[in-house]
């Protein structure tokens, strides 16, 4: 066993447990669990670094590895500000789930990189991303967990005449301040991805001679754009509680975000793509 890869285990055990912790309602071991695999996590990386004598970005298993530690210290810095017991055990069960893909199969590539990726742009051009990710994923889950309770929210408005007014009001501004979350996370990984996604333009212009030239993953990551500004438009209004329609544009949006990371190297056009190394 090696050491990078038992880094890689003991990350993917404590985010695990974390998630066990939250699931068990101890939220507060839940935290440390979480925080501790980060940390493992983020020391991984560096070593990787040093090790390889590149940012650790290049292949699929090194992009797991990132996403992984910035979901869970994103999700760590929105449990604090929000408080959401779903979201600690969601950021860390993905966290926990990528970093035993990773240890199953740890796709690391030689210590050279092409030419193509010698840039400037190589490590915040994909960091951005990886975060915009990673909030996103935040996001689409506050909708599914908005949308299962939308029926209940619906009874519990019938019931308004008979509840008291405290109660009537704390659960309203309980459901706003979701909304408020769900709004927050899609507008700040939405500006991540589109700054990605003009770094990457510049870097295409810097590197082949063209800013856009419709690659596959190119007019994926369009599609996913596309996506996310038509669920902005839609919530432009701030309607409360958001119209069924208004959230389902997040678990499609991040279909297509999938589809633009992970889905476009086993489409037919894949050997075809810039973005295949």
């Amino acid at each position: 066993m090696t050491f990078s890869y038992g880094l890689g285990l003991l990350s993917a055990i404590l985010w695990l447990s974390g998630a066990l912790a939250v699931l068990a309602k101890r939220r507060s071991l839940g935290v440390y669990l979480t925080l501790a695999g980060t940390l493992v996590a983020g020391f991984l990386i560096a070593f990787l670094w040093v090790k390889l004598a590149r940012p650790p970005l290049r292949s699929m298993g090194e992009t797991r590895l990132w996403y992984g530690f910035l979901l869970a210290l994103s999700g760590l810095g929105a449990y604090r500000r929000w408080a959401y017991g779903w979201l600690l055990f969601f950021v860390s069960l993905v966290a926990g789930v990528f970093a035993v893909i990773n240890a199953l199969r740890p796709e690391l590539q030689s210590m050279a990189l092409p030419p193509a990726l010698n840039s400037v742009f190589f490590i915040p051009h994909v960091v951005m991303y990886m975060l915009s990710y990673s909030l996103l994923a935040a996001a689409t889950i506050a909708a599914i967990y908005k949308l299962r309770r939308q029926g209940q929210e619906g009874i519990i408005a019938l019931k308004t005449l008979k509840a008291p007014k405290d109660e009537v009001k704390e659960k309203a501004a309980k459901a706003k301040e979701l909304e408020t979350f769900i709004h927050h996370s899609v507008r700040a990984g939405l500006g991540l991805l589109t700054l990605g996604l003009i770094s990457g333009a510049v870097w295409a212009k810097l590197a082949w001679g063209h800013y856009w030239s419709w690659d596959p993953k190119e007019t994926w990551a369009f599609v996913t754009v596309t996506a996310y500004l038509v669920h902005l438009h839609l919530a432009a209004n701030r309607r409360t509680p958001l119209p069924t329609l208004t959230l389902l544009t997040l678990p499609l949006g991040l279909l297509f975000l999938m589809i633009t990371w992970l889905g476009v190297s086993y489409l037919p056009t894949a050997p075809a793509s810039v973005h295949v190394y």
